[in-house]
């Protein structure tokens, strides 16, 4: 009986938890994002990169949660920092790949959050996702250029 119990309650806690812990990460964010804004021009695409790759996460977390408001304005602004990031790419870009293999991973979780999300916010994934495919196909092109 104690392990049905504490099976039952254990996803309870892990969703008090992760909610707990978007604080934590606007915290992140906010120093990636500054981090990204003061960046040498060859550093400022992966910098962009690394940001919207953690972005995702939280609106991960904030759709899984049920706060799916907050998840779109977090895709919201993700779209802008996929903006910046391909305005920072360049011909001396540094970690170019690496760049690259992160908006692969971000495309692969958005996909896994958009069969997940409520029908209302499947327009501003799909438009998200689409970005990041697009930036990640033009930051491999670079890649295979060099």
């Amino acid at each position: 009986m104690r392990i049905l119990t504490f099976a039952l309650l254990l996803p309870l806690g892990c969703i008090d938890t992760r909610a707990s812990a978007l604080p934590q990460h606007a915290i992140a964010v906010s120093e990636l994002e500054a981090k990204a804004d003061q960046a040498l021009r060859q550093e400022q695409c992966f910098r962009y990169a690394e940001l919207v790759s953690r972005m995702t996460d939280i609106a991960r977390l904030q759709f899984s949660t049920g706060d799916s408001a907050a998840g779109e304005q977090t895709l919201s602004f993700v779209r802008q920092n996929v903006t910046k990031l391909q305005a920072s790419i360049g011909d001396d870009t540094k970690k170019l790949k690496a760049a690259e293999t992160l908006m692969q991973h971000t495309a692969f979780r958005l996909e896994g959050i958009l069969h997940e999300a409520p029908y209302d916010n499947r327009d501003a994934l799909e438009m998200t996702l689409k970005q990041v495919k697009n930036v990640q196909t033009q930051l491999m092109m670079e890649v295979f250029k060099k």
